[in-house]
Order: C-alpha cells, then sequence, then structure tokens
C-alpha cells in the first residue's frame, strides 16, 4: 500500500475543483449554472468525501506501520540554493485532515438548507472549497515557506467567509478586523521564518530541527536572537488561534453564517495556530525560555476567554469566547510539552464546538420567523426562552455539546480536558489553579447559554415562548423571505405610509415596507423587516432533517471519539489509539513516550473535576433559573441577598456589576486598542498631515508667493530710461559693498572705515 502515499498531493487539490468549475460555469453558461445550484452543494460533499476517505486510509496504515512520508521536489534553484515544494503525510497531517474534512462535510450538508434561500449560494459554497483547499494545503505542506503561503490563503478564505453578507456594516468591519489582526501575527510569522532561515539555511521540517538541535548542543547560536525569532513564530500562532492579546476578531468574526462560524471559527482555522505550535514543537522545546511564554499566553488566554463568555447576550458570541478559552487549554498543554494531550483535545474540542455552532444555527434558523416586538436580533439569547418544546432534537443534541465541554463524563472533551488539567498540576501549582477555577466556570458559562436559549432567564420573565403573546411582530429573515399578509381596510394606515428610506431590502427582490414604530426597533444589518397586526402570531420549528442530520452525527462523535485516548491493557502496557496513531510524531519530538496509567489517580482527579463542573452547573441553575432547578421551592440567590443588608449588600452588588461589566464590555480590551492604536494612529495622521500641508507645503509655497510679488515689484523697476537703471544698479552695488565691508570683510578695512566716518 506504499504507492498510496505517492498520491497525497492530491489532497489539498480535490476540493479546488469546485470554485474552478463555479467560475467557468458563471463566466461561460450563467443562467444554467445559477438554476442548478443545488447540485453545487453535491458536488462539494462528494469531493470532500473522497479526500475524507483517502485520508482515513493513509491515517490507517499509518498506525499499523508507523510511517512517515515526504516527497519534494525542486521549485526555485539559485546558485547553491534550493526552494523545494513537497508535501508531508505523518500523523499531524492525517489527524488534522479527518479533523478538516469530516467537520466540513457537515457543514456542506448543513449549510445546503441553512444557505438555500441566499442569492449568493454559488458564492459560498466556492468560498467554503477554497478554504478547504487552503487548510489542506497548510496541514500538508513540508516546509516554512509552503506552510506561510497556504497560511495566507486561508486568512484571504476566512476574510471572504466572515465578510460574506459584505452589505451589512458589521460584517464588513467584522472581517476587516479579522483581516487587519492577523496581519500582525502573519508578520512575525514571516519574520521568524526568515530569522530560524538565516540562522540554519533551510526551510525543510526535518533539516531545520536536525541543524537546529546540533547549533543548540554547539553552543553556536546568539539565545537572545534565537528566541526573538521563535517569539515572532509564536505570533502568527497567537493571530490565526485567538491567543492574547490578537483574540480579539474572534467573537466579531461571528457576524458570517453560521455555518462558517461551524467550520472555521470551531474545528480548523483556528486550530491552525495549534497545528504551527505542534509542528514546530522540535524547535521551540530546545530554546530556553519559550515554552514557558507559549503556556503562560495560553493560561491568560484560558482565564480570559472564560471571564469574557460570562456575560455575553449572543449566543454565537458566548460559543466564539467559549472556543477561544479552550484554545488556551490547547495552548497551554503544549507550553507544557504534552504535545499527545493538545492533539486529543483538539480532535474532541472540534467535534463538540462544532456541533454547539450547527445547533446555534438551527436555533437561530427557527428563531428568525419570529423574535417579537423587541430591539434585539435573533441571536439575542434573552428571546430564547422555551424553546425546548419547540426544537427538541436541536435541544438534546445541543446539550450533549454543552456537557462535553463542561467536561461530564463519559462524553469527549471530558478525557481531553482532564489530562490537561492533571498535568498542569506536575507543571506549575499556580497555573493549575487557574486551569481548575476555569473549568469550573465553563460549565458555568455553557450551562448559562443553554439554560437561556431553551429554558427561560428568571430576569426578563420569560417563562414560554414570547410568540405565545398575541402582540406585534417583526419578521427577521437572514436570506430575505418573510411572512406577509394583506393590510385590510380595518388595519391601520399608517403602514402603507413610507418613503424609500423606510424600506428594507438585502437578498429578497420584494421591499417589504417598514412601519414608523419598527423603525425604532430594527438595526441597519437586519435583511427583512414586516411589521404584522395584533392578531397573527407564530411559533418556533424544528430544522429540516438536511440541518438535524449533522447535528445527530456530530452528537455521535461527540459520544464517542473520546475512546481513542482510553488506555486499554496491551501486552502488559496500557496503549490507545492516539499514542499508537502519533508513535511517528513522537519519535520526532525527540520523547519518550510511557502511556502507562494509574487508574486509581485518574478517577480520583476525575472526580475532582466533575466535581468543579457539577458546581459550575448548579451555580448556573440556580441563577438562570429553568425547569430543573424548579423542583426546589425557593430561589437561591434571592434567599441570600435577603441575607445581606446595608453596605455588604451594596459591596456585593458593586462587585457583581463589576463583573458583569468587564465581562460584557470584552474586559475593556477592545476600548482600550480603540484609543491608544486606532487613536494614536490617527493622531499620528493628522500630525503628519499638518506637517505635510503646512510645513513641506507651506515652504514650497511661500517661494512661490515670495516670487510673485519680487517679480511685480521688480516689472515696474523696468520703464526703459538708461539713467534709471544706472541709479538702481549702483544703489545695489552700494549695498553689497556696505554688507561685505561691515560684515564679512576684513577687520582693518573694518576700523579704516568705522575711524573715518568718526573722526573724518
Amino acid at each position: 500500500m506504499q504507492h498510496i502515499y505517492q498520491y497525497g498531493w492530491i489532497i489539498p487539490l480535490i476540493p479546488l475543483l469546485i470554485p474552478i468549475l463555479i467560475g467557468v460555469g458563471l463566466l461561460l453558461f450563467p443562467t444554467a449554472t445559477k438554476n442548478l445550484r443545488r447540485m453545487w452543494s453535491f458536488q462539494s460533499v462528494l469531493l470532500l468525501s473522497i479526500v475524507m476517505l483517502f485520508s482515513i486510509n493513509l491515517s490507517i496504515q499509518q498506525i499499523n506501520q508507523n510511517s512517515i512520508y515526504q516527497y519534494v521536489w525542486s521549485w526555485v534553484i539559485i546558485n547553491d540554493f534550493s526552494l523545494e515544494f513537497g508535501y508531508l503525510i505523518d500523523p499531524l497531517t492525517s489527524i488534522m485532515s479527518i479533523l478538516i474534512t469530516t467537520v466540513g462535510i457537515m457543514v456542506l450538508i448543513y449549510s445546503d438548507n441553512y444557505m438555500a434561500h441566499d442569492q449568493a449560494y454559488l458564492r459560498f459554497f466556492a468560498y467554503m472549497s477554497f478554504f478547504s483547499t487552503s487548510m489542506l494545503g497548510l496541514v500538508t505542506s513540508s516546509n516554512l515557506i509552503q506552510i506561510y503561503i497556504f497560511w495566507e490563503l486561508v486568512g484571504v478564505s476566512s476574510y471572504l467567509l466572515i465578510g460574506f453578507w459584505f452589505t451589512r456594516p458589521l460584517a464588513a468591519n467584522a472581517c476587516q478586523k479579522a483581516f487587519v489582526t492577523n496581519r500582525v501575527g502573519d508578520f512575525g510569522l514571516l519574520l521568524g521564518i526568515l530569522g530560524f532561515f538565516w540562522i540554519t539555511g533551510s526551510f525543510e521540517f526535518r533539516d531545520l530541527f536536525e541543524i537546529f538541535n546540533n547549533l543548540i548542543v554547539d553552543n553556536e547560536v546568539n539565545f537572545l536572537f534565537v528566541t526573538l525569532c521563535a517569539v515572532l513564530l509564536f505570533a502568527g500562532a497567537v493571530a490565526k488561534s485567538a491567543q492574547f492579546p490578537l483574540h480579539v476578531w474572534l467573537p466579531d468574526a461571528m457576524e458570517g453564517p453560521t455555518p462558517i462560524s461551524a467550520l472555521i471559527h470551531a474545528a480548523t482555522m483556528v486550530a491552525a495556530g495549534i497545528f504551527l505550535v505542534a509542528r514546530l514543537l522540535p524547535l521551540f522545546i530546545v530554546i530556553p525560555y519559550i515554552m514557558n511564554f507559549i503556556s503562560l499566553v495560553g493560561i491568560i488566554t484560558v482565564l480570559l476567554g472564560a471571564t469574557l463568555a460570562l456575560a455575553q447576550k449572543d449566543i454565537k458570541r458566548g460559543l466564539a469566547y467559549s472556543t477561544m478559552s479552550q484554545l488556551g487549554y490547547m495552548m497551554l498543554a503544549l507550553g507544557m510539552g504534552s504535545y499527545r494531550n493538545a492533539l486529543f483535545h483538539l480532535i474532541t474540542h472540534a467535534y463538540s464546538k462544532a456541533l454547539l455552532f450547527l445547533g446555534s444555527g438551527s436555533i437561530i434558523h427557527s428563531m428568525e420567523t419570529v423574535v417579537g416586538y423587541s430591539p434585539h436580533k435573533s441571536q439575542n439569547m434573552a428571546l430564547m426562552g422555551g424553546l425546548t418544546k419547540h426544537v427538541p432534537i436541536t435541544k438534546s443534541t445541543f446539550l450533549i455539546g454543552t456537557l462535553s465541554i463542561c467536561g461530564i463524563p463519559p462524553l469527549a472533551c471530558f478525557w481531553s480536558k482532564d489530562e490537561i488539567l492533571t498535568d498542569s498540576w506536575l507543571y506549575s501549582t499556580s497555573f493549575a489553579i487557574i486551569a481548575w477555577i476555569t473549568a469550573g466556570l465553563t460549565a458555568f458559562y455553557m450551562f448559562r447559554i443553554y439554560l437561556l436559549t431553551f429554558e427561560g432567564h428568571l430576569g426578563v420573565q420569560v417563562q414560554n415562548y414570547i410568540g405565545k403573546q398575541k402582540i406585534p411582530f417583526c419578521s427577521l429573515s437572514l436570506w430575505g423571505k418573510g411572512v406577509s399578509k394583506r393590510i385590510n381596510k380595518n388595519q391601520n394606515l399608517s403602514l402603507l405610509t413610507m418613503t424609500n428610506k423606510e424600506r428594507s431590502s438585502f437578498f429578497a427582490k420584494k421591499i417589504y415596507p417598514i412601519d414608523n414604530r419598527a423603525k425604532n426597533v430594527t438595526r441597519h444589518f437586519i435583511t427583512i423587516v414586516t411589521f404584522e397586526n395584533a392578531n397573527f402570531y407564530s411559533y418556533p420549528y424544528e430544522s429540516d432533517n438536511t440541518m438535524l442530520f449533522p447535528l445527530l452525527v456530530l452528537c455521535l462523535f461527540t459520544l464517542f471519539v473520546g475512546a481513542i485516548g482510553i488506555p486499554l491493557s496491551q501486552e502488559g502496557m496500557d496503549l490507545d489509539i492516539l499514542s499508537k496513531w502519533l508513535t511517528p510524531s513522537i519519535n520526532l519530538l525527540l520523547e519518550k513516550w510511557n502511556n502507562s496509567m494509574d487508574w486509581y489517580e485518574f478517577f480520583k482527579d476525575a472526580v475532582f473535576s466533575v466535581s468543579i463542573s457539577f458546581l459550575g452547573i448548579f451555580i448556573a441553575a440556580f441563577l438562570y433559573k429553568s425547569s430543573y432547578s424548579s423542583l426546589l421551592n425557593f430561589d437561591l440567590i434571592n434567599l441570600f441577598l435577603k441575607m445581606k443588608s446595608g453596605p455588604k449588600r451594596l459591596l456585593w452588588d458593586k462587585m457583581i456589576n463589576a463583573i458583569y461589566n468587564w465581562s460584557y464590555n470584552r474586559a475593556y480590551i477592545d476600548s482600550f486598542y480603540t484609543m491608544s492604536l486606532i487613536g494614536g494612529i490617527r493622531k499620528s495622521a493628522e500630525l503628519i498631515h499638518f506637517f505635510d500641508r503646512q510645513v513641506i507645503d507651506g515652504i514650497t509655497n511661500g517661494f512661490g508667493v515670495i516670487t510673485f510679488f519680487v517679480g511685480e515689484a521688480l516689472k515696474y523697476l523696468g520703464g526703459g530710461r538708461i539713467s534709471s537703471y544706472l541709479f538702481f544698479y549702483l544703489s545695489y552695488v552700494s549695498i553689497l559693498v556696505i554688507f561685505y565691508l561691515f560684515f564679512l570683510g576684513h577687520p582693518i578695512l573694518f576700523e579704516f572705515f568705522y575711524h573715518w566716518s568718526v573722526f573724518g
């Protein structure tokens, strides 16, 4: 089966056929291509399925043979320098390719229905396939230059997908913010690549690791310069994986369609930074202090992401900050040297978070029919109470994904997160305490999202879905469809009074009127707003089968994928599938992997971690009262607050408000960047503009004005009389002679004229 590796180069090229064919079809046969647009989803799924089967076949061979395959050919040859282009098939590559393809297939199937009413349906699938090509090319790259090329293509794909609805100002700003923020990290990545090439003279991973290790052993490198280059390389991963302080783009990226959030912001693109650090771990592990720096950034991101998710109202933003926190766990594991556990959590988190994002899309899809007379958009969790009986399948799958992220056994994320928490005690006690506290916060905010969405929020008294109330409502549609009724004579005729500015159309061909009352509750990024009479109301509905099928498949992954990391007894030692799969990579890292497990220690740590998770769930159940906490006859929070009065109650309120404001306002980091970076750049630009206009242009314009007035004055001297010319000539000469004698002339002459003028 060795010959199968020789065709590894087709892995990134197969999905590229979709954007090429769509482009050619729109160019040559535009009408037929648009009319048959639904067939492109089938072709996209088919081609990505071929890549998935090919990747699975390669992985099976690696597990059985413990092999690594690399093939390169010369791309640029200049004298003694040869830049090679090729592909590398190792366990890390196969893991990432399987994640990309399996999650990608589910997202494409889901998107066929989710984007069915969008006029840019073809563009969406072209972008998605182009992103799959870029990501697969990244994970199969055999050298740093090739990684950088596909790294930038992934950034371009992300820019296009986040700004897919580019006519929305928020979406346009979000894609620009993501692009600019990632450029900061990408510039650091480029400098780091060039720095290590200057040190080792190679871009190839094997040669780079070997040469650099020899230089370290022989003490022939400048450690300060090497550390700087390593930090610059790591900056690329910080930006792409939304690590502090370059995390600010991730929550805003939720303005893109939900399938995009599930694919690139939960399972694949944000995992590119984790992949890069894992790929370069043999380089980082021999550099002093860089591993500590990686773990420090990881633990800060773990805690920051969890605290920022506590008070978010937008369901997708809450999940985005959860993704940020979980990526911090992976980065922490890599900084601790836990290569296997980081990749294990990458696998389990990818399927669980993809399930949650697609579940949130199913909720938004059902909520877009009616959200009530409210100024919030349909992603606001305050409007989603009481959805349990309306979307039971979505609710069940979302609950499983929530419990998995919370770390509840035997779901997938329990096995991987628990191992990272256990390793943190061996690395640093302070890091371990933060990681374990964050595990409780994770359970709290994830169950908060679940309770607000499906069970309701006590604070806003949403006990059932707002659609049951007979009140006017506006239909918010992302795809241009809305419910409309003919207005009879008995209804308010003001509904028909409108101007062109009061119309709203995004994708739909029909223009719907907006009532004057509705203008106050809509935003500029809402697609369609239709105002109905008070006797008409609706209920949310369960999504179609093509959207539920990916949820059920991802639910199965969430239930069982954790089994690949459970040690099983084999020939006197504990061995799991994942460790055997990663054996070549572990050997490459110069590690001796001992996978034996003390089951007593494991269960002791598991009981502790699960108890912390249940504590977070318990607190969320009382803070956000639901059917689960209604079994009790009292409200714990009100009871607790009654026990406090006076200054203690005031102090408690201030503390709660401070935590809420910290979380809801994103820890004020965006405001700080706005004032310091954006404000500073604008002030610098204004200063440079003032200097250019007033000083540079002022000098030039001043000479022009002076020349103009001098010329105007001199033209009156040309009267045509020789006597006048001689007079002015002698006057000029006399002035110059006097100036020379008094200021530039010889001191003797100066004294002669001085005495002559004084004493005669």
